[in-house]
């Protein structure tokens, strides 16, 4: 051994002691932060998962207790496993959500079928002014 190794060795136990448990820090996530998470969006209903203002008080509530877990394990706050983890909610529970946390559909038929009939219509209604007018004026001449 160096004359160092003994000095190292301390240092060694001294780090692994403080540095972060991933595979405890990642059961308690699932364990802790999910359950209770799963159990909100439960309460709350799959047809309400994309009304921001539905979800963001339980989304906030997951987020804190994946900072507090990692605080009380010494790992950083985020982190690949925090990462994941929200990758992994984000596509159970929000894979058919807009961007803009409402989901898009089409308005009702009555709204929608004016805003369909009103150009066609008048794009055939001047097509037929435009030929009725065109033979008009060449007898003209």
């Amino acid at each position: 051994l160096t004359p160092l190794a003994p000095a190292c060795l301390p240092a060694h136990h001294f780090i692994a002691a403080t540095a972060c448990q991933e595979a405890d820090y990642g059961w308690m996530i699932r364990h802790y932060c999910l359950k209770q998470f799963q159990l909100s969006m439960e309460g709350i209903g799959q047809r309400l998962w994309c009304d921001w203002d539905e979800t963001v008080g339980t989304y906030g509530e997951l987020t804190n207790c994946t900072a507090l877990i990692a605080e009380r394990l010494d790992c950083y706050w985020p982190n690949r496993l925090v990462d994941e983890f929200f990758v992994a909610v984000h596509k159970q529970y929000f894979r058919n959500c807009s961007p803009s946390g409402r989901a898009l559909h089409d308005p009702p038929n009555g709204v929608l079928c004016p805003f369909i009939l009103l150009p066609v219509l008048v794009t055939l209604l001047m097509t037929a002014l435009v030929v009725w007018r065109s033979k008009r004026s060449e007898g003209i001449v």
